[in-house]
């Protein structure tokens, strides 16, 4: 694992001013000895090397924007990573390799997988991330750009199958009802992958998540079916409890005193009023129950 190092560079502004001095001074000399005659052949040769010099270290400038960050390369070797910003100079022989530490996101592409009951779904996430160790980046991956996609995708495949679509005995957790906590070990799973690459995975939000298009008919009835029968229950148990209410509320005031018999007879005609799905027509028994 390659370890970010720190190399200072100097101010571009002021390098400029010193090698166009020098240029200028050096091109002033040569033609001073030109025009003199018969000039001093080492004397010259000096001064036509130094200015070609002068002309090299020129190409040690280079500008960086805020959040960019140069990996400096010293024939192979690692020579240490810069972040200073605006015009700066290094040395000219140094190959410089300018990489962003801006915060980017990518969409992954719509992943077809099985959940942990084997349900085919469709899944796709949003990832944001950014470069925190330079070196890391350039020396100990490939292409990080795509190690980073690749590994993302890995994770996601991974994290789908650790969960069922949805929960449908209300007891563990899934995909559908506990997004917050499947982000947050997406976001995980994804920086442990990524780790060797120096990047930082800032977010992780899943974006789509369906069933796939072969059982999403199926699936659906499923769930109607579910939410029929929660809804059954709950209108059940609102009706039970507004008898019993009833029953103990004629029992408390004294206005009607009921035998086993009656009782049945009012709870199953409570019940039937309360919980038909159609409006009720009362009939009017006008003789004995008995």
């Amino acid at each position: 694992m390659t370890t970010e190092k720190l190399n200072r560079t100097a101010n571009g502004w002021t390098i400029l001013a010193i090698l166009i001095a020098l240029l200028v001074a050096e091109g002033v000399l040569i033609v001073q000895l030109i025009q003199a005659g018969s000039p001093n052949p080492w004397l010259l040769g000096i001064l036509i090397l130094a200015a070609i010099i002068t002309l090299v270290c020129f190409a040690g400038l280079f500008t960086l924007e805020p959040n960019e960050a140069a990996v400096l390369v010293f024939f192979g070797s690692y020579a240490g990573t810069t972040r200073d910003t605006g015009l700066r100079w290094t040395n000219p022989l140094f190959e410089r390799k300018k990489l962003s530490l801006r915060a980017r996101n990518f969409d992954s592409q719509k992943l077809k997988v099985n959940d942990k009951k084997g349900n085919p779904i469709e899944i796709s996430a949003v990832v944001v991330w950014r470069i925190r160790e330079t070196a890391q980046a350039i020396f100990d991956v490939d292409n990080y750009l795509e190690f980073v996609h690749v590994q993302a995708e890995s994770a996601i495949r991974h994290v789908a199958t650790s969960y069922n679509y949805d929960n449908y005995e209300g007891e563990e957790q899934s995909l559908r009802s506990s997004i917050d906590e499947v982000c947050d070990r997406l976001q995980h799973e994804i920086q442990e992958r990524v780790q060797s690459a120096g990047v930082e995975i800032l977010e992780s939000r899943i974006n789509h998540l369906a069933y796939s298009p072969e059982i999403a008919g199926a699936m659906l009835q499923r769930q109607q079916a579910e939410a029929i029968i929660a809804a059954r229950q709950k209108i059940v148990d609102g009706a039970v409890g507004m008898v019993q209410m009833a029953l103990q509320k004629l029992r408390a005031d004294g206005i009607v005193e009921l035998d086993e018999e009656r009782k049945a007879s009012m709870v199953s005609n409570l019940l039937v009023v309360l919980c038909s799905e159609r409006a009720t027509t009362p009939v009017v028994n006008t003789g004995s129950l008995y």
